[in-house]
């Protein structure tokens, strides 16, 4: 194995045409919400066909990501970064054209495909580029915006459909992102360094095959099970997934043992720092999506505000979540990652618990300002555990092994992120069910049941703290 040959040091620019490319896929998991209804009417697409046009998209990226965290490993981080915005911007355009439900299904699947091929070659980028104070900031960047981004998906979404500009409803959405594509494959080559792994690795085949039936056969009846009332080929899936991980993981020590190179090498998963990064991914990014579906469940459908008014609810979230985000380096250099991740899970579950007072006193009479008081501190917390769980996850990886280590971290950040809305959004639903359509004790509930989460992870913070 020969000694890594580090790259230049990526500089400013080049980190700033970086977290561009990261916005377009962020910023897609949301601002297609709602547009939804605007597609149905224009595409005559029914429930299940909207709710693939959502799904299609995160399983695509979800099953690509850890394939693409190889291929940049292989063949150029920055050559597969630039690869994924032009197969992210053609497929936005065809998005944008899309005549009927099929076509428009077809352009989301690439777009989460190009999507796969950007984000493990950002994380990665920043993880042999930079060193110290300024791999930690740019770290803290990150985070700041991939959670910046859903909240701006669903604010910029409601005004370009509400805006219809230049005719284009609902198409402006995916065609929004083609100055970007433009703007970031203009500056790529020119501020980007170019990165690989010294030794190119064999393509994982079988573990390839095995990882993207796992996602598939979690993913798919998560999204499409509710809303069907569980099929049997949803439960069949979902009763597939324990032999699959299994198979997987059998797949991936023989692939160690004969010197091979796994797709996700279970040297890594033997890291602790891992295996917590891990751990923090499956518990607070299912709580995330999970908040932000059952919260805007009970602003339209309970409240009775708009989409325009319902995502607008979501700005104060947004930019406290950005402040904080950007401030997140200092906290880490003065207490260090764990005690701050701590600290934002305290921060958030206080924020719960005053959403849930304004939410008590407040019903059924909502304003947007009386969700300001919680918003601030959720946004404050969430941030803060963002910032860190990157942090955590990355702190023992290898430069060797920063593609894989950031694709395998990602990779279960979206798998759970597709879980979030399945498990809370089931807890919202039984207990809308037995009261009668009762929305405030519905989200109550759901909430409630984030907080045990979050208190999860708090515990499992303290045990490695003092591994």
């Amino acid at each position: 194995m020969k000694n890594p040959v580090y790259p230049p040091a990526l500089g400013r620019a080049g980190l700033m045409i970086l977290l561009a490319g990261q916005l377009l896929p962020m910023i897609d998991f949301s601002i297609v919400n709602v547009a939804l209804d605007a597609i149905a009417r224009s595409l005559d697409a029914t429930p299940t066909q909207l709710e693939l046009i959502v799904a299609i998209y995160g399983v695509a990226f979800a099953v690509c990501l850890a394939m693409g965290g190889r291929l940049g490993d292989n063949f150029g981080r920055r050559r597969l970064f630039c690869h994924g915005v032009w197969l992210f911007g053609f497929a936005s355009l065809l998005c944008g054209l899309a005549g009927t439900v099929w076509m428009l299904l077809l352009a989301r699947a690439l777009q989460g495909v190009g999507a796969a091929l950007i984000v493990p070659q950002i994380l990665a980028t920043l993880h042999v580029s930079l060193r110290g104070r300024e791999h930690s900031r740019a770290l803290g960047l990150y985070g700041a915006i991939g959670g910046l981004a859903f909240v701006v998906g669903q604010v910029l979404g409601g005004f370009l459909v509400s805006a219809d500009i230049a005719g284009l409803g609902w198409r402006s959405v995916f065609l929004i992102n083609l100055p970007i594509c433009v703007l970031v494959l203009g500056c790529a080559r020119l501020w980007v360094p170019e990165t690989r792994q010294n030794d190119a690795a064999r393509i994982d085949r079988p573990g390839t095959v095995l990882l993207a039936l796992l996602i598939v056969f979690l993913l798919l009846p998560l999204a499409l099970g509710p809303a069907q009332h569980w099929p049997w080929p949803c439960v069949a899936m979902l009763l597939a997934v324990p032999p699959l991980l299994w198979a997987l993981w059998r797949v991936e020590l023989h692939q160690e043992r004969r010197g091979a190179f796994p797709l996700l090498p279970p040297a890594l998963l033997r890291l602790p720092s891992v295996r917590f990064g891990l751990l923090i991914a499956v518990l607070f990014f299912s709580c995330w999506s999970g908040f932000m579906f059952v919260v805007a469940l009970l602003l339209q459908s309970g409240a009775g505000l708009s989409p325009f008014q319902s995502g607008n609810a979501f700005i104060t979230l947004g930019v406290i979540y950005f402040l904080a985000s950007l401030q997140t380096a200092r906290l880490v250099e003065r207490f260090g990652k764990v005690v701050t991740l701590r600290l934002g899970c305290v921060v958030q579950m206080t924020g719960l618990l005053v959403l849930m007072l304004t939410l008590s006193r407040a019903w059924p009479q909502l304003g947007v300002l009386s969700l300001v008081p919680g918003s601030l501190l959720i946004g404050s917390g969430q941030a803060l555990i963002v910032s860190c769980f990157f942090r955590i996850g990355l702190s023992d990886v290898p430069v060797t092994r920063a593609g894989a280590g950031g694709a395998m971290l990602t990779t279960v950040q979206q798998a759970a992120l597709g879980l979030g809305p399945a498990l809370l959004g089931a807890v919202f639903a039984h207990r809308l069910h037995t009261t009668g359509g009762d929305y405030l004790q519905a989200v109550l509930t759901a909430l409630a049941a984030e907080l045990c989460l979050m208190a999860v992870l708090v515990a499992s913070a303290v045990r490695y703290r003092c591994r």
